[in-house]
């Protein structure tokens, strides 16, 4: 599929995926992708089918295909301007065939990133004397087949438990305790596919708010223009404090446990934080059997994750004028909507939509409060 410079490539088969036959990349309709921060990324391939053909009178010729069955692997790649993209690399997961009135249809497979593989067994496993920060690679790494490159970035406090005093079980996935472990510290957990095909990184750690920021979204400049629109939220009841007693297991002592600001990287010059004429208080929750450490570092998180998501701004983006393809997870500069909400933020969810000569993006950008903290957004 090509156009305007854009080229798409499909890979698709049950161990190893392969290039797609031609016959299949001609009745692709259209893809949608999403990529997000927060649970599993998702695909969705609609292929145009009709009944024509010697053995149509017994049903649709591409539902004969094993390529497209559920469990099977797709990888998508996007090459924009002779850099390719990895979009993709999951699992088909179902399949919608959609018939109509004149012997045509369409087939639609949707599917998850290869994380849906770890949320397919519950288990109950120990891991004694070991920390969240040894237990998180040793579960990837048992998923090696589908090309894991574990990233894992270790939180402020490091506890090792006693395995007289606590052993570290999990109860459920592999996915559900991994995603766990990462909201302790308001941490996330993810798969990004790439940087080459067949390979992907799972990701432990804060999001990513440092780094080199991608092309910068442009809004009412002219013909810098890229974005097509866009709507940004001030969200004033989400900032959160925590404020209360803990029992700490190791003392037995009543401590206090108090959350003053987010110790994100700042995006802001204005954190909701320090602007906000009130902000939600809250207690201190599920704190039985942890250490006074463990209780501050809960509390934290909680603060943390409350002040990602003050400001969001929401939108769709021209590729072609953009000239590149914006990724989740990552930094992006803002320009044009003015010096309250231009400035850096972080990408948090990405929906790439791709039909013949068409490719858009839609996106969700967030960060704790109001002000740039640069004072020219590098286009």
């Amino acid at each position: 599929m090509f156009f305007q410079g854009i080229r798409l490539s499909l890979f698709i088969g049950p161990t190893v995926p392969l290039p797609a036959p031609p016959n299949l990349i001609q009745a692709l309709d259209n893809i949608e992708i999403t990529q997000t921060d927060a649970g599993r990324s998702g695909f969705q391939l609609s292929f145009k089918c009709d009944r024509s053909g010697l053995f149509a009178a017994i049903d649709y010729p591409i539902l004969k295909l094993p390529l497209l069955r559920p469990f099977n692997r797709v990888i998508v790649v996007v090459t924009v301007n002779a850099i390719p993209h990895v979009l993709m690399d999951g699992i088909i997961t179902h399949q919608q065939l959609s018939p109509t009135s004149n012997n045509s249809g369409l087939l639609t497979v949707t599917g998850e990133d290869v994380s849906v593989m770890m949320d397919m067994e519950e288990k109950i496993v120990a891991h004694p004397a070991q920390p969240d920060i040894a237990i998180v690679p040793k579960i990837i790494a048992t998923y090696a087949q589908y090309g894991l490159i574990p990233t894992v970035i270790p939180p402020a406090s490091l506890d090792v438990p006693n395995p007289v005093e606590r052993v570290p079980v999990q109860v459920g996935t592999d996915l559900e305790y991994l995603e766990e472990l990462a909201e302790r510290y308001a941490y996330v957990f993810y798969i990004s596919p790439g940087p080459v095909p067949g390979t992907n990184t799972a990701y432990w750690g804060p999001p990513t708010r440092a780094g080199i920021p991608q092309r910068a979204l442009s809004v009412n400049l002219g013909t810098s223009t890229n974005v097509n629109s866009i709507n940004i939220q001030h969200k004033a009841l989400t900032p959160t404090f925590v404020s209360g007693l803990g029992e700490d297991s190791l003392t037995a002592r009543s401590l206090p446990v108090k959350t003053f600001s987010s110790l994100r990287l700042p995006l802001a010059t204005q954190s909701a934080m320090l602007r906000t004429a009130k902000a939600r208080t809250v207690l201190p929750k599920n704190t039985a059997g942890l250490t006074y450490a463990q209780m501050l570092a809960r509390a934290q998180a909680v603060t943390d994750a409350s002040m990602d998501q003050v400001v969001e701004a929401t939108g769709e983006l021209d590729v072609v004028r953009y000239n590149g393809v914006l990724k989740a997870r990552g930094l992006v500069g803002l320009r044009g909507v003015g010096s309250t909400y231009d400035g850096l933020y972080y990408v948090k969810n990405v929906t790439h939509q791709l039909r013949l000569g068409e490719y858009k993006q839609s996106f969700t950008l967030t960060r704790e409060g109001v002000g740039t903290t640069t004072p020219v957004v590098i286009p």
